[in-house]
C-alpha cells in the first residue's frame, strides 16, 4: 500500500513537470547551446563597444529603453541614457581600462512565460585591466556579474545589470 501511494506521487511529480517545464524544442539542448552563444556574443558586444572603445552609438542598440545599472561601488544609474552618458568617462581614465570575461565562469539560465522564452540570466566573472603606453596590461579588478536579457521583438536587449563582489588585487 505505501508503495502504490509512493508510485502515485512519482507519477504525480512525473506529470506535473512534463506539462511546467518548457522546452525549447526537440533539441532542448541545441536551443540551450544557441541562446547561450548569442548572449555570449551580445555580452561580448556590450563591453568590447561600449567599455573598452567607448562606442555608445553602437552600444545603445543593444540596451532595453527600460535599463538599468546596479554597482556595488558606484552605485545606481536609474536609465539608458543615463548609463551611456558615463561611458566616455571611461575614455577619459589615465588608462584605458579593458574587460576580460572569464569564459569558465558564465553560465546562461532561459526564462520563461507561458512556455516561451522572453529572457534570460547571464551570470559570470569578470577582470578588469588597465592598459597604458609602454607598460604591460595589468589587473585592476574581478568582479561577478548577473545580466538580465529581455526579447524586444526579434532582438535581445540587456535589461539590467548588477556588478557587485569587485575584489581589488593587492600590490
Amino acid at each position: 500500500m505505501k508503495h502504490d501511494k509512493m508510485y502515485s506521487i512519482f507519477i504525480c511529480i512525473g506529470m506535473f513537470w512534463i506539462f511546467t517545464v518548457p522546452v525549447f524544442s526537440q533539441d532542448a539542448a541545441m536551443d540551450a547551446q544557441l541562446l547561450f552563444d548569442q548572449l555570449k556574443e551580445r555580452d561580448s558586444l556590450i563591453f568590447k563597444l561600449g567599455f573598452n572603445n567607448c562606442d555608445t552609438a553602437q552600444l545603445r542598440k543593444l540596451l532595453s529603453d527600460d535599463f538599468e545599472f546596479y554597482h556595488d561601488q558606484n552605485g545606481l544609474m536609474e536609465s539608458k541614457e543615463l548609463f551611456i552618458q558615463n561611458i566616455p568617462n571611461l575614455c577619459k581614465m589615465n588608462y584605458k581600462p579593458i574587460r576580460v570575461l572569464v569564459d569558465s565562469s558564465l553560465q546562461v539560465f532561459p526564462l520563461f512565460s507561458s512556455g516561451k522564452i522572453y529572457g534570460a540570466i547571464q551570470t559570470g566573472v569578470h577582470e578588469f585591466y588597465g592598459e597604458e603606453k609602454d607598460k604591460p596590461r595589468y589587473l585592476t579588478s574581478t568582479a561577478r556579474f548577473t545580466h538580465v536579457w529581455i526579447m524586444e521583438g526579434e532582438d535581445w536587449k540587456l535589461k539590467r545589470i548588477l556588478s557587485y563582489d569587485h575584489i581589488i588585487p593587492k600590490k
